[in-house]
């Protein structure tokens, strides 16, 4: 399957091609999904579901973010429900899906670009140290603080500085404000 894809599709991965599966590297993989998508259907998903990290990022990225609502009393339709209730679109089947996505479709461009470019094809990611997660997150406050100016007061690669604040956001000490403006938990 790898080598037909290969042969008519795309390829990304940010992992050496035997990495096993593994829960933590999911997000990861969820934030290329999300930026290459046009827009993301959100099935099912708890309160903390790391589905709603990947619905966050595609709605950060521009793309649709749109959701199955579920029954009320349901703690597996809590997020999808939310994400409803927040401004995500209610789809039920596949027409209501193209429905919301052909206007992105119809577009030259999508508008999400990255304020800094991201490291090129044959560059490789710098390793991640303590000191990098240290001149980060001494950065951060109470007071939201957009991504992109962090990367720049960090003077750290666009990925690394997505990479600590991901780390942040499972460990419950990051809050995501609204215009991509993140800070510290308490």
């Amino acid at each position: 399957l790898q080598t037909r894809i290969r042969e008519t599709g795309l390829i990304l991965c940010e992992n050496p091609p035997d990495t096993a599966p593994q829960s933590t590297l999911f997000p990861r993989r969820n934030r290329i999904i999300a930026g290459l998508a046009l827009g993301v259907v959100i099935i099912e998903a708890a309160r903390r579901s790391g589905s709603l990290i990947t619905a966050r990022q595609a709605a950060e990225y521009g793309r649709e973010v749109m959701a199955v609502p579920g029954a009320p009393l349901d703690p597996r339709s809590h997020g999808c429900n939310n994400l409803i209730r927040d401004g995500a679109t209610m789809v039920g089947d596949i027409d209501h899906v193209l429905e919301a996505v052909q206007p992105l479709m119809e577009r030259d461009k999508l508008r999400a670009k990255p304020a800094r470019p991201f490291l090129s094809e044959s560059s490789a990611l710098p390793s991640l140290t303590p000191d990098d997660r240290t001149r980060l997150i001494d950065l951060l406050g109470i007071v939201p603080v957009g991504v992109d100016e962090l990367a720049e007061r960090s003077e750290l690669p666009v990925p690394l500085v997505h990479l600590i604040l991901l780390e942040l956001e499972l460990a419950g000490r990051l809050s995501m404000e609204d215009g991509n403006g993140v800070a510290l938990i308490g």
